[in-house]
């Protein structure tokens, strides 16, 4: 017969059955298929039977031999980050030993091991939020493919701490290609304000959720009649509908009474039965737990402090009463339905319905529910439950001074970083603010806080460092930590200019030599990357002189020169400087997770080998910088510019379709993130330039359009310049006259700061662009001195870059000339792309001065390079050029790899050892011009020129023979 509490549950059981029923299919025929029911959600006020449908579930599934993993959340257990989670996951691993846990959660344990309550091998390690949702996202991913299939039952999920919803709300998703079910049931009216992204996702599950509507007059009365019997008249049974509201909860409680007092359901009942309806709810709850005995009910006013399940040792322990006082209150409790056991082995107690233990925890007074919740505290701690269990209770309790509370909260507060829980950190160290702590910790403190509230509310982590810096007697190391976390707050918040001064004023009051100069390289690099800085040039000669007395044996002067190799970049000198500079900071190397430091110089350094030619350094560079983001958990911001650059340097490359895909996840990545505002601008700009570069311009004006792209500009420097990159979709779109406006005013802002390479932003290149059709003189001018600027620097590809846009400026047969000693200097470079933008242009110039066979030539060579790097307009162009020319294009002569045929090989390693090409041309029995252009393939294929030939061979994998 159908459970009494799941009368008229019709509409939700079908519901259950189908989405069962759709689990199994999923994964009757191999891998799961698609499915949109993957959550199914049950909604409604408390007492309409969400709990007792959810166990329902249970049972379904379990007949139907699926996996169950179940979590709920608790009313007074809120505060407790990642507690659902841990329901969810520990069940699992605690089958496991520890051995078999290390290798189950294989690199992710350290991300993941504070989070679900493990012990971590690297207590300093903090991941960052993102981090550890995707560590739990391959938790839970791994436990369903290895117990498919899976049912995850959330109950109470308006009580889920934030974090454990945060995640619940981007994982699931991932079910509907998983051999998974997510069932959950909330009231929706108790959600907190933060669950928003959660009810957007159920909202897009059709028709759910599932409302429980209260039971029917029709369903109270049979609840009724089933413990009073069929005699139970209609009258009283509509009378019980009406005190109970139809909720199922009371409608049961309700009726079990009457049956305990032999009721048999007449009119001359219903005073009895209002009476016996008033205990089931409210103070009729506390007049029944009163009647049970003072010791009764302090052990059940301890167990509403604790939360459930709880303990009934641990709740003994808090209400003072012995062992056997616990266990005849636990049955006196058991037999009025307050109490009853918890699920699963070790469960311990729980209350029947959150209903009763609400009702019981609000009846405590406030002085005697503070009392309790100190001896929680204590008890907590004492019984190894560990300082944030203990911490939750600290937080009910008011302030007064006590230090051992303070060093509890700190050490729960750390714990919570490590989880990659900044809001619960950022709780617990304000309330140890105003216990208040120790004066000599207070500015320790205050640092702890501002790191807490970083990632969430950096302009507070502004106010709490400038507090901890006021303070009197702080230690130099805190100190500096302290002025280290402020300007990268401040430059977070896009003030670029205050996070200067401050890191300048530090530098100026350091004692310490060596902290001096940790301040100077902050100094310098908050400088460099403030757009509004006043006076670039005499900090460009600070910097130089300085850099210049250092040998590069700390990590403090690497910096330095690192600071000082991207300075000679921007400024266009010479890039044998560069890379000298770059070279040394790399010294003893430069990590991009060291602790209070950031990762824009080891960024910097990285890409100043691209810009001179080297991508294939600048890309080990990354590889190695992005795996250290995510082994520490750093999957956020760092990853996302990480991810975006790295496709930049393809997109410098030419590998266009390889760019996108990585710029489009540091995109992805960085939206993950809260306020990861920097990211995403480094990313939208070379998306755009991407796409730009692929012949995509309207998919570049709509992404330009949905981030007010070209509106908004940072107070930071951005690279690629977003006035430039926004400069070149509007040349794209004809947009003539704006673009050259735009353009003129980034050549004034860069020529006042002395940053003159080309390489670094090419304004004057597209200026002379759009200049040529009206003021050719000009243009030429333009992009004559782009051209000498370009050769001060040195890098073959910026010094062909320049040279094609002279040439398009020029026309006519004068540009012939020009076009050739472009392509001649790209094929030098790895930049494919522009090499293949160069050939196109020659053909096309070639052919329209009547020189057909060289404009074939040309033509075929740049179709080939376009095809290869995913230009889909440029290739197109060269298909128009040799149609017009009379000419079809021919069958691709290569295919697109980055393996080095056995020529290309050996004429690079005679080339990296120093043979000049006639040489090789006789080696290899070929003439200067064919190893000219086998050279031309190693140097894309490789990502590198001639000078970096010699390193990046020793790791490129040879021909297969």
């Amino acid at each position: 017969m159908e459970s009494r509490s799941l009368l008229e549950r019709d509409r939700e059981l079908q519901a259950l059955d189908a989405a069962l029923s759709a689990l199994r299919g999923s994964t009757a025929h191999g891998a799961p298929r698609v499915r949109p029911d993957r959550l199914l959600a049950f909604t409604g006020p408390a007492g309409l039977g969400k709990t007792r449908l959810m166990a329902e579930a249970r049972a379904r599934a379990a007949a139907h031999g699926f996996t169950v993993l179940s979590g709920r959340g608790g009313e007074k257990e809120q505060e407790l980050a990642f507690h659902v989670v841990r329901q969810l996951v520990q069940p699992a691993l605690a089958t496991m030993d520890a051995t078999e846990r290390r290798t189950f959660l294989g690199s992710w344990y350290d991300i993941v091991a504070a989070a679900l309550g493990l012990e971590a091998k690297d207590t300093g390690h903090v991941p960052d939020p993102t981090g550890v949702r995707d560590g739990l996202d391959w938790v839970v991913t791994r436990l369903t493919v290895m117990k498919a299939p899976v049912v995850l039952l959330l109950d109470d999920l308006h009580w889920a701490d934030a974090e454990s919803l945060g995640w619940l709300t981007s994982f699931a998703p991932r079910a509907e290609v998983l051999p998974l079910l997510i069932v959950v049931a909330y009231r929706p009216d108790e959600l907190p304000a933060e669950a928003a992204p959660f009810r957007a996702l159920v909202a897009r599950q059709g028709n759910r959720p599932y409302s429980l509507a209260p039971l029917t007059a029709a369903g109270v009365a049979q609840i009724v009649r089933e413990e009073v019997g069929e005699e139970a008249e209609d009258e009283f049974c509509d009378e019980c509908w009406a005190v109970t509201a139809g909720s199922p909860f009371e409608a049961v409680e309700l009726a079990i009474r009457l049956g305990e007092r032999n009721l048999t359901g007449a009119p001359d009942e219903l005073s009895a039965m209002r009476d016996l309806a008033a205990a089931v709810k409210g103070p009729g709850i506390i007049e029944r737990l009163e009647r049970l005995g003072t010791s009764t009910v302090r052990f059940a006013q301890a167990a509403a402090v604790l939360g459930a399940p709880f303990s009934p040792e641990l709740a003994a322990a808090i209400a003072v009463v012995g062992s056997e006082e616990a266990a005849q209150a636990t049955e006196r409790l058991r037999a009025a339905r307050i109490l009853a056991d918890g699920h699963g082995p070790g469960a311990g107690l729980e209350f029947v319905h959150p209903l009763i233990a609400t009702t019981i925890y609000r009846s405590i007074p406030a002085h005697l529910r503070v009392g309790l919740h100190n001896a929680a505290a204590v008890a907590v701690r004492a019984a190894g439950l560990g300082p944030t269990a203990a911490a939750r209770h600290l937080l009910e309790v008011p302030c007064e001074g006590n230090l051992d509370a303070v060093a509890c909260l700190r050490e729960a507060a750390r714990e919570y970083l490590r989880a990659g829980a900044p809001e619960a950190a950022r709780r617990l160290l304000a309330r140890a603010l105003q216990e208040p702590p120790d004066p000599e910790e207070r500015a320790a403190l205050l640092h702890e806080l501002a790191g807490s509230t970083f990632l969430i509310e950096p302009t507070a982590t502004v106010s709490h460092l400038r507090e901890a810096l006021a303070e009197p007697g702080v230690d130099p190391d805190l100190r500096a930590s302290i002025v280290y976390r402020l300007t990268q707050a401040l430059a977070h918040t896009d003030r670029m200019a205050e996070a200067a001064s401050v890191a300048a004023d530090e530098a100026r009051q350091a004692a310490s030599p060596r902290v001096r100069l940790r301040m100077q390289a902050d100094h310098f690099v908050w400088s460099m990357f403030r757009a509004d800085e006043p006076d670039s040039p005499a900090r460009s000669r600070r910097l130089a002189r300085l850099a210049a007395r250092l040998p590069g044996r700390g990590l403090e002067e690497r910096y330095i020169l690192g600071l000082r190799a991207w300075d000679a970049l921007v400024r266009g000198e010479p890039r044998n400087t560069v890379l000298s500079h770059a070279e040394d900071a790399l010294g003893g190397g430069m990590s991009w997770t060291e602790e209070n430091r950031g990762f824009e110089v080891p960024v910097s350094v990285a890409l100043a080998f691209m810009y001179c030619d080297q991508p294939r350094r600048a890309e080990d560079l990354f590889t190695k910088g992005m795996a250290e983001c995510e082994r520490k958990g750093w999957r956020g911001s760092h990853l996302a510019v990480g991810q975006t650059l790295f496709g930049y340097i393809r997109y410098r490359r030419g590998l266009l379709t390889e760019a996108e895909n990585w710029v489009r996840e540091g995109l992805r990545t960085a939206e993950r993130v809260e306020g990861a505002v920097p990211a995403q601008w480094f990313a939208i700009g070379i998306l755009i330039q991407t796409l730009l570069a692929r012949g995509r311009t309207e998919d570049a004006r709509r992404l330009a359009d949905s981030y007010r792209y070209g509106e908004v500009v940072p107070n930071a420097v951005i690279y690629p310049d977003p006035r430039t990159v926004y400069a070149e979709l509007l040349l794209a779109e004809g947009r003539i006259a704006e673009a050259e406006g735009l353009l003129a005013a980034v050549g004034d802002r860069l020529e006042a700061r002395a940053w003159r390479n080309p390489a670094w932003c090419p304004w004057q290149l597209n200026l002379s662009a759009a200049l040529a059709p009206t003021t050719p003189d000009r243009a030429v001018r333009l992009a004559r001195d782009a051209v000498k600027r370009a050769r001060d620097f040195g890098a073959a590809s910026a010094i062909g870059h320049a040279l094609h846009a002279e040439a398009e400026a020029t026309g006519g047969a004068a540009a012939l000339k020009l076009y050739a000693e472009a392509v001649e200097h790209l094929q030098r470079s790895p930049a494919a792309y522009e090499l293949a933008r160069a050939q196109v242009g020659h053909g096309a110039a070639l052919s329209r001065n009547g020189r057909l066979q060289e404009a074939a030539h040309r033509l075929y060579q740049g179709l080939e390079g376009a095809v290869h790097c995913g230009a889909e307009a440029l290739a197109a162009r060269a298909r128009d050029e040799l149609s017009a020319a009379g000419l079809r294009p021919l069958p691709l002569r290569y295919a697109q790899t980055d393996t080095l045929t056995a020529p290309e090989r050996k004429a690079a390693e005679m080339v990296a050892v120093g043979h000049p090409v006639g040489v090789v041309a006789k080696d290899l029995r070929l003439t200067e011009q064919g190893v000219t252009q086998l050279l031309s393939s190693v140097y894309r294929k490789v990502g590198t020129d001639a000078a970096g030939l010699a390193r990046a061979l020793e790791t490129f994998p040879r021909p297969r023979a």
